[in-house]
Order: C-alpha cells, then sequence, then structure tokens
C-alpha cells in the first residue's frame, strides 16, 4: 500500500521509520519553536499527505518527548484533507522557568504519525441499547 506525501517547502523532511516493522512514521518540525511550560502551539511538518478513503492519520507522542513532559494533542488527519499537517505540542514540564523550556528546531523529530483503516459505519438513534455484563459502570469499575 502506497501514501502519497507532498512537500509544502524546501526545508519540510518526508516523515520517516527507524525501522521497517515500527508501526509509525516520525513527523519532523518545519521550524524552530520555544514551548514554554503549560504552552500549546501548532507545529509546522511542511508536509501533506493524499491519504486514502477508510484510512485515517493518527498522530502519537514520540515516547522520548513524552517522558520529558511534552504531549501531542488534537491528531486525527482525514483521508479528505489535503491541508499541511501540523502537531499541536504542549509542555507540561513544570512551573514558569528557564530550564523549562523546550526548545524545538526544524528538523526535530516532534511526534509520530500511524496510517490506520477506519471502518465507516452510519449511526442510528435508539431509546434502548442492548445489555453487556458491565452496563453503564464507568471510570473505576474494573478496579
Amino acid at each position: 500500500m502506497e501514501i502519497k506525501v507532498k512537500k509544502l517547502t524546501d526545508t519540510a523532511i518526508v516523515p520517516t521509520k527507524s525501522r521497517k516493522t515500527d508501526a509509525g512514521y516520525d513527523l519532523y518540525a518545519d521550524e524552530d519553536v520555544a514551548l514554554y511550560p503549560e504552552d500549546t502551539k501548532l507545529i509546522s511538518t511542511g508536509i501533506a499527505f493524499a491519504i486514502p478513503d477508510g484510512y485515517a492519520g493518527l498522530i502519537w507522542d514520540r515516547s522520548g518527548l513524552g517522558s520529558k513532559g511534552i504531549h501531542r494533542h488534537a491528531g486525527v488527519v482525514d483521508s479528505s484533507y489535503r491541508g499541511e499537517v501540523k502537531v499541536c505540542l504542549s509542555n507540561s514540564s513544570g512551573h514558569h522557568s528557564a530550564e523549562n523550556i523546550y526548545f524545538i528546531s526544524k528538523g526535530d523529530r516532534i511526534a509520530q504519525i500511524l496510517f490506520q483503516e477506519v471502518p465507516h459505519f452510519d449511526l442510528i438513534e435508539t431509546e434502548e441499547l442492548d445489555d453487556t455484563d458491565r452496563g453503564s459502570s464507568g471510570f473505576g469499575s474494573s478496579g
């Protein structure tokens, strides 16, 4: 299977995998950004995709950044979208101080994208749902 990738700038880096068996492709920053504690910013990648119908691109943290308090938000790229993929990153590393500022440089790996099949469903409103052994038990219900 193939997915077309378009570089929108001369400095953009086409996503890569470290190993063929890795689930996600690394996304690279296409700009320099200072991410202050409790800050959330959209980071340009300079990349657009032609994701096939029936699939989506899901953006996830890189584990190395996540362990430093840098996390992604809002990570679904629909198959019909052809614009630039941007990564929404947040710095939860602590109080406002110079040591907690995270600097992103152009060319840094900032997230990963996984391409996954997404079945299409029709939602049908109903008055009743079928019963299960869990029922409506929510958070913390399994111990």
